[in-house]
């Protein structure tokens, strides 16, 4: 053994805690490794799940059959290979088709965890092959009350939707909460979304006793021979804190979307506007590239548009972005580029739009989509909660306005004779009942009830006209949720080397660990369900194979 002095010793050292992290400790803790700590970079628990809308996308999950939703191996590899053919690693994708189904049982069994099927939230992209127009494979949260939590509900990060809710999704969408129960789950400070899978989580946690080292930042592996056995981390002071990991460490510390080095240096186009917690710089993947990992998925981040809602006083402090996914897919609202012009489906989901912003202009050496903007009028932001600002609200300070929009294409940079013919065509196609140039509105993503209006049937639940001043445009980033490379596993989670050959005691989930399911985006809750479900496996593996040291 590698003579070190530690700070303290544990059968399994997590590093972070996200959904992914937590579901490691608690399933490690819960095979037989009955000492696990987790370390947590910050002063929270959670990371991004917790700001997140918290869904998981699981195929052939058992919510989904006892919503009476049919599904199979055969359709579920013929909807992914049909969106990415032949660029899945099909060891690993086994794995995650196998192992989801049975880490949901697993939690609904021995956790505080409350999932459910949305039965009815289509696939992203339902027109594909083997894909489930009608929803099933998408799970959403119950409500969850933080008196559970004690003195630690505090501790996890806050949302950063624009809608809190009481309640699931689907309750909130179908407007199913009388006041009474409302009023209830005021008082219990019930919470969904993913404040109530963060949440049930963490109390999972707390149930076990699995201790949670807050402001321990880890900064390097510890290898004695070819086996890693224990982590360097530092405190809030910058000192050396030590833990011995007598059979393994998992990297759950989520994706390096704030290392502008890392993400100049490895992914494909501009990521302007990460909207995950800050903390993600990246710092599992330095480790795992120090100790010889295998990387993979490099180029790919799970792309979302956002909005710059203001620039920190403190120079150390991170710029807050807003999620901007459902503004754009209404009534009355475009994308744009400088030239005025649309160029995409703007109801599409957002992993595959933020694909369009990458195309490259040779004739002028650019990003022909970037920069771009949001156009809405008067009439939208009368009816619509646009970004945090509620129906008919102030003006916020990040959204520009004109009354007529060639002064507002002036303001913004954008040609004023292109952005007026794009919005008179526009305007003319939506009467005619039909999107000649991007067919926005022709599929049930499209028009699904949480991104539309559904005062207004099927394409005019995402098609309406922009005639009414003033105007306004809001200057939008290529955002992202996180990356999704990172060190490369087997199907046990287990991180290989260039060799193909597994690291022992070095395990990844989450967004810190080459996704599974590449650069593709199957539903909502595409990076939570493969990351907890390989959080899952390493927990089980590390309890169940691998000896102490």
């Amino acid at each position: 053994m590698i003579e070190m002095e530690w700070n303290r010793e544990a059968d399994v050292v997590v590093l972070g805690s996200g959904g992914a992290a937590m579901t490691a400790a608690i399933t490690a803790h819960d095979f037989g490794a009955k000492d696990v700590v987790i370390l947590e970079r910050n002063g929270m628990v959670g990371g991004t799940t917790a700001m997140s809308g918290g869904m998981l996308w699981i195929p052939n999950n058992h919510h989904q059959r006892e919503a009476g939703i049919e599904d199979s191996d055969e359709d579920i590899v013929t909807y992914l290979d049909s969106l990415a053919p032949g660029m899945l690693d099909p060891e690993t994708l086994w794995a995650f088709m196998q192992n989801g189904p049975e880490m949901l049982r697993y939690l609904a069994e021995k956790t505080p965890v409350r999932l459910c099927a949305f039965a009815d939230f289509p696939d992203y992209q339902p027109y594909s092959p083997g894909a489930k127009p009608d929803g099933g494979r998408s799970l959403d949260n119950e409500a969850f009350s933080f008196e559970r939590l004690g003195k630690w509900a505090t501790r996890v990060n806050p949302s950063k939707m624009a809608y809190p809710l009481r309640g699931s999704l689907m309750e909130a969408i179908r407007g199913s909460m009388d006041e009474e129960t409302l009023a209830e789950r005021e008082r219990g400070d019930y919470r969904g979304l993913g404040q109530a899978l963060a949440g049930s989580l963490f109390l999972a946690v707390i149930e076990r006793g699995i201790p949670v080292e807050f402001e321990k930042r880890a900064r390097k592996l510890v290898k004695d021979g070819d086996r890693i056995v224990g982590v360097i981390a530092e405190d809030a002071n910058g000192k050396p804190y030590t833990v011995r990991a007598r059979r393994g460490v998992v990297i759950a510390t989520g994706g390096f979307e704030w290392n502008e080095t890392l993400v100049k240096t490895f992914v494909r186009g501009p990521l302007t506007g990460p909207v995950s917690v800050p903390e993600n710089e990246g710092d599992g993947l330095l480790m795992a590239i120090e100790a010889g990992a295998q990387l993979g998925n490099m180029q790919n981040a799970f792309w979302m548009q956002s909005v710059l809602e203001f620039e920190p006083q403190h120079r150390s402090a991170k710029p807050n972005y807003l999620l901007g996914s459902d503004e754009r897919a209404r009534p009355g609202a475009i994308l744009v580029n400088r030239s005025g012009k649309r160029f995409v489906n703007e109801a599409a989901n957002y992993n595959a739009l933020g694909k369009s912003l990458h195309a490259f202009d040779a004739g002028t050496h650019s990003y022909a989509n970037l920069p771009y903007w949001l156009i809405i009028d008067q009439r939208y932001r009368n009816k619509y909660h646009t970004f945090k600002t509620p129906a008919g609200g102030p003006v916020p300070s990040f959204m520009m306005q004109a009354d007529t929009l060639e002064e507002l294409a002036a303001k913004a940079g954008i040609d004023p004779a292109g952005l007026t013919a794009t919005v008179e065509r526009f305007n003319q196609m939506v009467r005619n009942g039909h999107d000649d140039d991007f067919n926005r509105g022709d599929n049930t993503y499209d028009n699904f009830y949480m991104w539309g209006d559904m005062d207004f049937d099927p394409p005019h639940r995402t098609l309406g006209v922009i005639d009414q001043g003033p105007f306004f445009a809001v200057k939008m980033e290529a955002g992202a949720l996180g990356t999704a490379g990172g060190p490369k596993t087997n199907a046990d989670a287990q991180v290989v080397d260039w060799n193909g050959n597994p690291i022992p005691g070095l395990y990844a989930a989450g967004n810190a660990m080459a996704a599974v399911l590449g650069d593709l985006y199957g539903g909502a809750g595409g990076t939570l369900g493969p990351g907890m479900t390989f959080g899952y496996i390493a927990g089980r593996h590390l309890a169940e194979h691998l000896p102490n040291v």
